[in-house]
């Protein structure tokens, strides 16, 4: 008995299989793959049929159909017994060859187009097609070449002008890729990729309006586009129609829910408008769906930076560099977040390393700048501002902290003269003064016979310090000088030597046009040349007798002893508050064992419940609480002049003390030190005599610093 052998069946006859490939191609039109493979399925088999000649169609539609389902391997061995059966079957080639470049195997796809064009050269998209190939293997050269063959032959090929906009795009061409990305649009107006990829171009050029155009031309032809959606929520950020951008972005993951593009540009918006946590779940969205997608480990890491969760944005700054080795930013958002924890070592290494990958990284060389500052290397702080500078000459932060920087060396000229930059601060008041006052700044000519006003637009210590400068303007000639300013001042600025009025803000905004000339008192050491050995002998402030009456009937219920003011911490809104003020008042227990000594609270707003605490349990310390009756500063004044002794940190009361002729002693602390202390001295040339200087020195507790003051006290009050 002998073995069966299978015999495959026959060929369908022609008006048979003309049916099934109109009815399988039908379904592939609407997407149905497996429907459309499953009817082709008995007509094709598994293996190869020595009829698959005739069956050439049937054989790339089913491949075409196993490709919709993703099952390359499948599609492989469909075209492959095609293109055995038949060589010259000119639609496997190109649907075999798509099929590889889609999957990477770019080789393959080379050779696939080449053999396809060798049967048929006139085959203008095998062209196209195969210019792309070369593109992505690198051999732009050849591609750039291929490309502009197939236009000399094809002037209105849209896709090859499109192609060649992106190989000239790679390669920065941009105004070559914006033409050519015009010439597609020319050649097919609705080119929706074309539309978009122009908009990208012009985003990256800078032409915000014109890429919004272009992202909506792509989507009026194709309104399910998601990349158009998301290109265009990019521009609307850039523009601050932040809820027009969350709306593309949305629009964009409503359509494609796995979009990462998408959910790493929502997080993004979502942050700029105010909402982190939502910020950060898109962010961890993203990454949940990639992993490897380093723009959302770095925006996750500002949105943790942001909400003070430090650690957390450590380790995604981290995660961020060792994907993107040059990714600057990375490196300098984690310095600065390694320098807000005061790892300055550390800060240092990550600025070194943002600079060794960007040299001209004129963030990084102001960052690190700073931190020569706190270490008080400042003559390397100075060359790391001017270097930023150097680079970006209108960085302005850096020429404030430079200006800042200078004056605290004692270099006024220049110092204040770049100090003048705090009119061109987006974020800082004085930029809209010279919007609303109707009279010119004044630049320091000739004061003869003007009126002048005199505006305020720092705190309450600065027009303290500064104004001394009152004098001196009514020694260069001014013939009526104003002094526009909050009401905490009012009363004091009243007995001010060359202050001919004080006004509120509102009325001398509302009158500003009748005077000459305005100028900030902090301006005027500029305009008229001080240096540190021509400073101006501070305010000699002498409170009314009244109110000296008042207060002393206060003061006499101290028992006899030296009478010592104290103030602990100022205002909470200051930019420094968090270093400057002490935590709170027992951080000055210490100074109580001194024996005999009479304090007296000055504390004003935050702090004055603590010091409330402390005047009703005078058992636990005898402490006189006058903050909370001060009406202004000339109350605290009247205060302050029947005192032996001011102890503060660096707030409004230093500078009241010293104005009054009452010895001050301030606590100045090491971070961010303010530029009006200078440097290492522990006297004041702006307060001769009257002021002693406590510096915290670097890693120095405030305790240590309370100690140092306690034995200057009992050295000072010794019996």
């Amino acid at each position: 008995m002998t073995a069966s052998s299978f015999i495959a069946p026959p060929a369908p006859a022609a008006p048979e299989l003309d049916r099934l490939l109109r009815e399988a191609n039908a379904l592939c039109d609407a997407r149905r793959f497996a429907e459309a493979l499953a009817l082709l399925e008995p007509l094709v088999g598994n293996e190869a049929r020595p009829h698959d000649a005739a069956l050439a169609a049937a054989l790339n539609l089913a491949a075409i159909c196993a490709t919709g389902i993703t099952d390359a391997s499948r599609a492989q061995a469909l075209w492959l017994r095609c293109l055995t059966a038949k060589p010259d079957f000119l639609p496997a080639y190109s649907g075999f060859a798509t099929v590889c470049a889609t999957f990477g195997r770019l080789g393959e796809a080379e050779m696939l187009y080449r053999r396809l064009l060798s049967l048929d050269p006139d085959n203008a998209d095998a062209r196209s097609h195969l210019a792309v190939v070369l593109q992505r293997l690198g051999r732009h050269a050849e591609a750039e070449v291929a490309f502009r063959a197939l236009l000399a032959r094809h002037p209105d090929h849209a896709d090859t002008h499109f192609h060649l906009a992106l190989l000239l795009q790679e390669q920065q061409r941009l105004p070559e890729a914006e033409a050519a990305l015009r010439a597609a649009i020319a050649a097919n107006a609705r080119h929706a990729k074309a539309h978009n990829a122009l908009g990208t171009l012009l985003r990256e050029r800078g032409h915000i309006d014109e890429a919004d155009a272009a992202y909506r031309d792509a989507l009026r032809i194709e309104p399910h586009f998601p990349e158009a959606l998301n290109n265009l929520a990019l521009v609307l950020k850039i523009s601050k129609r932040l809820e027009e951008a969350e709306l593309a972005c949305r629009l964009a993951l409503a359509i494609r829910p796995g979009f990462v593009d998408a959910l790493n540009n929502l997080g993004c918006v979502l942050n700029d408008l105010g909402r982190p946590a939502e910020a950060e779940s898109a962010f961890r969205q993203a990454l949940a769906i990639a992993p490897e997608h380093a723009e959302a480990q770095y925006n996750l890491g500002v949105v943790l930076h942001a909400l003070g969760r430090l650690p957390e944005a450590e380790a995604a700054y981290r995660e961020t560099v060792r994907r993107l080795p040059r990714r600057v930013e990375a490196y300098n958002n984690l310095a600065c977040l390694l320098m807000a924890q005061k790892r300055y070592a550390d800060a240092l290494a990550a600025f070194d390393q943002a600079l060794a990958v960007q040299p001209d990284f004129a963030q990084a060389h102001y960052n690190v700048a700073s931190i020569h500052k706190e270490y008080g290397r400042l003559d390397e702080a100075e060359a790391g501002y001017r270097r930023a500078l150097s680079i970006r000459p209108n960085y302005i932060d850096a020429e404030f902290r430079l200006a800042t920087l200078l004056i605290s060396m004692g270099r006024f000229e220049e110092g204040f003269a770049r100090y003048e930059c705090r009119y061109r601060m987006p974020g800082f008041v004085h930029r809209s003064t010279q919007r609303l006052l109707q009279c010119p700044a004044w630049q320091g000519e000739s004061l003869a016979g003007k009126t002048l006003l005199l505006w305020q637009e720092d705190g309450l210590g600065d027009m303290l310090q500064f104004g001394r400068y009152a004098r001196e303007l009514k020694a260069q000639g001014a013939r009526h000088i104003a002094f526009a300013c909050v009401k905490a001042l009012h009363r004091l600025m009243r007995g001010v030597e060359g202050v001919d009025a004080v006004l509120d803000h509102e009325s001398a905004a509302a009158a500003s046009a009748q005077f000459d000339a305005w100028v900030s008192p902090i301006s005027v050491p500029h305009r008229l040349g001080t240096t540190l050995g021509t400073l101006p002998a501070p305010l000699a402030y002498a409170p009314e007798p009244e109110w000296i009456a008042h207060w002393a009937a206060r003061l006499a219920t101290l028992a006899p002893g030296p009478r010592i003011g104290i103030v602990w911490r100022g205002n909470p809104q200051h930019n420094n508050d968090a270093h400057r003020s002490l935590p709170s008042l027992a951080a000055l227990a210490p100074l109580w064992s001194v024996p005999d000594l009479r304090f007296v609270s000055l504390q004003k707003g935050r702090g004055e419940d603590e010091a409330r605490k402390a005047h009703d349990a005078p058992e636990a310390l005898p402490l006189l609480h006058l903050g909370s009756d001060v009406r202004d500063l000339a109350d605290s004044a009247a205060i302050a002049a029947q005192l032996d002794l001011v102890i503060c940190v660096d707030t409004s009361v230093a500078h009241l003390a010293a104005s009054v002729g009452t010895p001050c002693w301030v606590l100045l602390p090491q971070n961010d030190l303010d530029w009006r202390w200078l440097h290492e001295r522990e006297d004041s040339p702006w307060y001769p005599g009257t002021m002693r200087l406590f510096r915290q020195r670097l890693d120095e507790t405030w305790a240590a610093v309370i100690e140092r003051v306690r034995a200057a006290c009992a050295q000072r009050f010794a019996t």
